[in-house]
């Protein structure tokens, strides 16, 4: 049904229409809900720059959209649109994406009402509508989302009370409601931080001086053993504000002796709160002061006892181990549930910046929800620990498939190469663009690409050059990866950005059509080197078929091989001014602009040398020959 010809109203009376009928994954009509609910979201959005423009009423699928991320059964399962300078409001069609876990609309000019459909998405995670316009007050609905994990709404123009419903959510993470209007008592909030400032009629007209954020971990707000000394009763009284309610508890006192009480008050519970939350090793048990109780989870993440894991891996026996990599070793655990896991046990982590810091770097990485992301389950951290917890991949790493055979076959076929190819694309592409804040992976290469059940890539390790770097230079860290994959730029300086993927990504092409290391390639015609440089004169001489996986015969299409080798070209350009960005990698992968991005390399070729005879630099060149003779570690095997 073509309807680009129908007027404005008719097509919205239409979409409401569709909104009303089944909640099947198509209506009736055949018409995808999903695609039904997002294109009455882009209708109310005014988008200048037009970033939904592919958002098609026609489309059957809406996974490939941009900005829109579906889980692997094909369901929407994040909206991802922050600082699209997008104006409007917000549908209340949004309620109707039923597997919804992420809405990320931050630092937009969208006003209006925050719809009350929001709560009926029971899956949803992650909010943040913070830095918009919005106006009016919370939908006390946002309450049933037992699963939300992070809640931000700051610098916008909300106001009414804080919903009592909010205290119902008992795995909030973050609630940040600063720079608002609320008025009115608030409720008790069971959130480890809960941010309230800049709101002039709960904290007073000097709000920065006398209201700021509250760090809890977790703990309902105001906490209950300060409420006697504090002067706060057990309810609160109505229309009483916490500035009046601090103002009667100090006026009854002896002016500035109460206030130094309240003050050491204050500040020994923090202590015996913060106290509470240090986690330490006793003969292999992980113990705190408040008696630590494994299952205790953190919004969506959960957080294991070392015990735990420990016997999930038969105390991380060397049988269990599924590979060993930069980051650490990998061993296949079995919960108590019976469900099986990898448990990824890591070396080099940073233990002076301790629990709180490595918790808070986790749950931030754990924000990152993509379909071809591996998903962070939960973690383990104690004084000499750092343990993360990710789903077993029963068909391993793209490195270990393209050296296994069934009934002597290669397991991963041409397809299935170019599958891989796009997934990968697709996971960098919202680490890199769309993704808050953005994430550099620093390790791409085809042992860090997992494949589930389907063969769908899945990108693994990705945040932890963070993670385990967070106290280096912002702007030099040390260096992490594997030489052959990492870009030269990288190599000679440590200076890392997205542009250090997509090199990485370039290198993984590669893989994919050769079927071999990046160092470690043509022992059958006694080739030692780095294989970018081999693929390089291969293609200068017109000799594609030489660099073709020979487990792959004559099973592959001619064209796309020599598109995809101009692709990796392309990403492994010396300069990392002249890569492209993988959105751009993306619509090349797709068959868009790859002609025009490869008659323009031709134009910029690497840094001209000082005297014409010299040949440009080539990536061995970058690398330390001593490098060549060991075997690079990989994970290898199911994950």
């Amino acid at each position: 049904m073509d309807m680009r010809g129908l007027p404005y109203w008719m097509l919205g009376m239409m979409i409401l229409a569709w909104l009303d009928m089944s909640s099947a994954t198509l209506s009736p009509s055949g018409i995808n809900y999903e695609v039904v609910a997002l294109v009455a979201i882009k209708m109310e959005l005014n988008d200048p720059y037009y970033v939904l423009e592919n958002w098609d009423i026609n489309s059957v699928d809406p996974c490939s959209w941009r900005m829109v991320t579906c889980s692997a059964d094909g369901y929407v399962s994040a909206l991802a649109l922050p600082s699209q300078s997008l104006s409007g409001s917000l549908s209340p069609a949004i309620g109707n994406l039923t597997n919804l876990q992420s809405v990320l609309l931050q630092n937009n000019a969208l006003s209006g009402l925050i719809p009350a459909s929001m709560g009926k998405l029971e899956k949803l995670q992650t909010i943040d509508l913070s830095n918009n316009q919005f106006s009016g007050s919370i939908p006390s609905s946002l309450g049933d989302l037992k699963d939300l994990n992070y809640l931000r709404l700051n610098n916008n123009s909300l106001s009414g009370p804080c919903p009592d419903s909010l205290s119902n959510i008992n795995g909030l993470t973050l609630l940040d409601l600063s720079y608002n209007n609320f008025s009115g008592p608030l409720p008790k909030i069971s959130a480890r931080t809960f941010n309230i400032v800049g709101n002039p009629l709960i904290c007073g007209s000097m709000s920065g001086n006398n209201c700021s954020t509250v760090s809890l971990d977790p703990l309902s707000y105001p906490p209950d053993d300060l409420k006697g000394i504090l002067g706060f009763s057990a309810q609160p009284q109505p229309g009483m504000t916490r500035n009046h309610r601090m103002a009667i508890a100090s006026g009854a006192g002896v002016g500035s002796a109460t206030l130094l009480i309240i003050g050491v008050a204050l500040l020994l519970w923090w202590r015996h709160r913060r106290n509470q939350q240090i986690f330490f090793d006793v003969n292999d048990q992980l113990v705190t002061a408040d008696q630590y109780d494994p299952e205790v989870c953190l919004g969506h993440l959960r957080r294991y006892s070392l015990k735990e894991l420990r016997v999930a891996t038969n105390n991380f026996n060397s049988k269990n181990i599924l590979g060993k990599g930069g980051y650490g070793i990998v061993y296949r655990g079995c919960l108590r549930d019976g469900s099986t896991v990898a448990v990824k046990r890591l070396k080099d982590y940073n233990t002076a910046n301790g629990e709180i810091q490595f918790q808070t770097e986790v749950e931030m990485i754990s924000l990152a929800i993509h379909r071809n992301l591996l998903r962070l389950i939960g973690f383990c951290t104690t004084e000499n620990e750092r343990l993360l917890v990710y789903p077993y991949m029963s068909n391993g790493s793209v490195a270990s498939q393209l050296r296994e055979h069934v009934h002597g076959r290669p397991v991963l076929d041409w397809a299935r190469r170019k599958r891989v190819a796009l997934g990968t694309a697709r996971g960098l592409l919202y680490l890199h663009e769309q993704c808050d804040p953005k994430i550099i992976h620093r390790d791409v290469k085809a042992a860090n690409i997992l494949l589930d059940e389907d063969f769908e890539a899945i990108v693994g390790d990705f945040g932890l050059a963070k993670l385990l770097d967070h106290q280096e230079s912002h702007v030099t860290t040390a260096v992490r990866g594997t030489v052959g994959h990492i870009a030269p730029e990288y190599l000679s300086t440590g200076q890392s950005s997205e542009k250090t993927d997509v090199f990485g990504f370039g290198i993984l092409l590669l893989e994919l059509i050769t079927g071999q290391k990046a160092l470690d390639f043509g022992r059958l015609a006694n080739q030692k080197g780095v294989m970018l440089d081999w693929v390089k004169n291969l293609h200068q001489e017109n000799k594609l078929s030489m660099m073709v996986d020979k487990d792959l015969k004559d099973n592959y299409d001619r064209v796309e091989l020599e598109e995809m080798v101009q692709v990796a070209l392309l990403c492994t350009q010396y300069h990392p001014s002249q890569r492209p960005k993988m959105s751009e990698v993306m619509r090349m992968l797709e068959g868009d602009g790859l002609a025009e991005k490869w008659e323009a390399s031709k134009n910029v070729d690497t840094p001209k040398s000082t005297s014409s005879e010299q040949p440009p630099p080539k990536y061995l060149d970058f690398v330390d020959e001593s490098s060549l003779g060991g075997e690079a570690m990989e994970l290898s095997g199911p994950r």
